[in-house]
């Protein structure tokens, strides 16, 4: 709870309009409340008669509001003092506390949302670039929705043709028939497999990327958090040792979030807190989705930035060479030997000269597309939804096997129907109580 302007008490539940009667005083009387509509007047405790805030109020009758049942909706003055004590006297007529994510939860049960879609409402709420909430809201309106529904009419199509064929198997299989089975099968799961190829992508844009900066001291790795930043965030100094602990930011390069860490200047110490510094580091790095191996080009290469670039070989990695407004004296040749499959990206952190490749770079590597490929809406970015996708598939390709193996059709029926629940399982037509007290377990407590 904070401090704002203004701050809305919402209550949802069949006592709803009855808590209005004993809390609300209207500037004009009001006989029946009009549904969305809003109202002026005062917030009255019943027990003394004090008025504890002026305010707007709104009544949503059933089944038009955000649950589905009967919402009230009072917007008070932002104080948290305000606030709580007309929570109090809210709670006092009959209403109680949320559990998180209870009216999102409310409006799934109640067939205003399906289980995708509450899902983006907190992908939205937690959204940390542009493109997280574009994908967010697309899952809102329902095209992933309309995907699955699409894909579960195929497949209820083909399990009606299997179920068929058990009712009058005594008739013989009809191979024109089972080959027309199998491509509709073989369809949907392409389509399957169309979708999971985006959530690799579609995960980042929820989730976003680590990226490390690493390097010796005094190489430049705290200038380029800034500039990457578009802020001052980490101390720069020309004392080697300056940066011990992390300092972690999330910044937007591409729609991606992506949370950069600089870290201690890696190097022979016998500091025992700049040892245990770097320890992290190492332990921060094997961890990282991109580790930024910065260099100093005026400088030639040294043996602790050879030890660097071979410690993060096999790491997802740019080599960063830095002061390129200084004279260059880094030596070329023996850095193309040790690092012969990565391209020196040049830069000024001093000045900014090369910031945009840097972030195109970081861009490019972590999704394995140049920019212009990311338009999609259609992605999945939820881990529950590509494993029931997963499922379909392999299901689907089962059955798919056993009509071209001549198996009696129970067979195949019976991995079609497991697709078609797992299927069901993304948009809430089969789910059990303990994956919804999970999902919106996650959820804040206002929706």
């Amino acid at each position: 709870m904070g401090v704002g302007g203004l701050g809305i008490i919402r209550v949802s539940g069949p006592k709803s309009e009855k808590i209005v009667r004993k809390l609300f005083k209207p500037r004009k009387r009001v006989d029946n409340f009009i549904t969305h509509h809003l109202y002026h007047g005062e917030i009255v405790s019943p027990e003394t008669g004090a008025t504890l805030d002026e305010v707007l109020l709104a009544f949503m009758r059933k089944p038009h509001s955000y649950t589905g049942e009967d919402t009230l909706e009072i917007n008070c003055h932002g104080g948290p003092l305000i606030l709580q004590t007309v929570l109090t006297e809210v709670s006092k007529a009959g209403a109680r506390l949320a559990e998180p994510g209870e009216f999102t939860r409310r409006a799934f049960l109640n067939n205003r949302l399906d289980l995708s879609q509450a899902e983006a409402v907190i992908d939205m709420i937690t959204a940390k670039t542009d493109r997280g909430l574009e994908l967010a809201v697309s899952h809102l309106q329902g095209k992933l929705t309309g995907k699955i529904e699409t894909l579960r009419t195929s497949v209820i199509d083909v399990l009606a043709i299997l179920e068929a064929s058990i009712d009058f198997s005594e008739e013989g299989a009809d191979v024109e028939q089972n080959s027309e089975i199998s491509k509709r099968i073989q369809a949907v799961v392409d389509d399957l497999h169309a979708m999971l190829a985006t959530y690799e992508q579609g995960k980042i844009y929820r989730y976003g990327i680590n990226a490390v900066i690493t390097g010796r001291p005094n190489v430049g790795k705290s200038s380029i958090l800034n500039r990457l930043l578009g802020e001052k965030r980490a101390i720069v100094t020309h004392i080697p040792g300056t940066t011990r602990d992390f300092i972690e930011e999330f910044t937007d390069i591409g729609s991606i979030p992506v949370r950069l860490t600089d870290t201690a200047g890696i190097r022979r110490s016998d500091d025992i807190i700049e040892q245990e510094s770097i320890a992290l580091v190492r332990e921060k790095l094997s961890s990282a989705d991109i580790v930024l191996i910065v260099l100093d080009g005026s400088e030639d290469l040294t043996e602790e930035d050879a030890g660097i670039i071979e410690e993060n070989r096999e790491r997802k990695a740019l080599l960063v060479i830095n002061k390129t407004d200084l004279p260059h004296v880094i030596n070329i040749q023996k850095f193309h030997q040790l690092a012969p499959d990565l391209r020196p990206l040049w830069i000024s952190a001093k000045y900014g000269d090369g910031i945009p490749s840097l972030k195109e770079a970081i861009y490019t590597l972590a999704m394995k597309q140049d920019k212009e490929d990311h338009h999609s809406t259609m992605m999945i970015t939820n881990i529950r939804h590509k494993t029931a996708l997963e499922r379909a598939a392999t299901l689907l390709s089962q059955a798919k096997n056993s009509i071209v193996n001549g198996f009696s059709p129970e067979f195949p029926a019976l991995d079609v129907r497991e697709a078609l629940e797992s299927l069901e399982e993304i948009v809430g037509k089969t789910i059990n109580e303990d994956i919804l007290d999970r999902i919106f377990s996650n959820f804040c407590i206002g929706k």
